[in-house]
This record gives structure tokens, sequence and C-alpha cells, in this order.
């Protein structure tokens, strides 16, 4: 069996295009609306995160081998052997991001961090593949 691997790159023209929108409509909130300076810098700061992802190009990346299961954001990165996961538990969040937490064998829960889960469907059928038990939640308000 094959590898499954996914990798996020944080320079994507999205992220790029919703921070020069926003700039934008600033700028015409300053000129059309007359806007006060310092509510527009609020949302100046706003879009750093975004600008920061973009500035520095972090990639973020999962594998999923048939023996372990690894990832690495930024900096950190972790690896969790298939034999000590019981189940791995996708909610579809209502901003549509998928969370994925692991339940361990030993009863800890693992959550991985957000960018590094692929699409809910192919990571559910390339865990499912692997014989590991996946529930899906959609839209929950709590947990």
């Amino acid at each position: 069996m094959t590898d499954y691997t996914y990798t996020r790159n944080g320079r994507r023209p999205a992220t790029l295009i919703t921070v020069v929108v926003i700039w934008i409509l600033l700028a015409l909130a300053v000129v059309v609306l007359d806007a006060s300076i310092w509510i527009v810098w609020l949302g100046a700061l706003a879009t750093l995160p975004a600008l920061y992802d973009l500035v520095m190009a972090r990639v973020s990346s999962l594998r999923l081998s048939g023996s372990d299961l690894s990832w690495q954001s930024g900096r950190h990165a972790d690896s969790i052997p298939l034999a000590d996961i019981q189940s791995v538990r996708l909610d579809t969040r209502l901003d549509l991001s998928i969370k994925a937490t692991l339940t361990l064998r030993s009863g800890a829960k693992q959550r991985l961090p957000l960018d590094v889960v692929p699409p809910a469907q192919a990571f559910d059928d390339a865990l499912s593949a692997r014989g590991i038990k996946v529930e899906r939640h959609h839209f929950s308000l709590v947990g």
C-alpha cells in the first residue's frame, strides 16, 4: 500500500487575494465613508497572521504510511504509530474547516494542527484502507 501524503504551502493565491481585498475595502472605507484611522488599523491588524503565512511560506504536511501517521506544521513535527490509534474523529466546523482528533488506545486524545488536516473524504478513505475507525461529525457547536 502506498503512503498517503498531503502538503500545504502557506503562500497560496487565495490568501493573497483575501488580504488584498481586505486592504482595498479598508482603503475605500477611509476614502468613501471617512472611517476612523484607528478602526482601519484594527482591521489591518487582523490580516497580519495571513500576511505572515504569505511571507514565511511555511509548509505543512501529513504522511500516512502503513506503520505510522506523521505530520509537520512549521517547526513542530510529531508521529504516532498506527497501532496506537483507536479511532479518528473528523469534525466539520461552521467555517467548513475540518478538525481531526486522534483517540489513542491509552485513552488520550491528540488533535492534529488545522493546517495539516487534508480534505475529509480523502483522509477518511486513506484511514479506512488501513483499518482505522473514522467518525464523521458535521457542524457541531460544542466539542
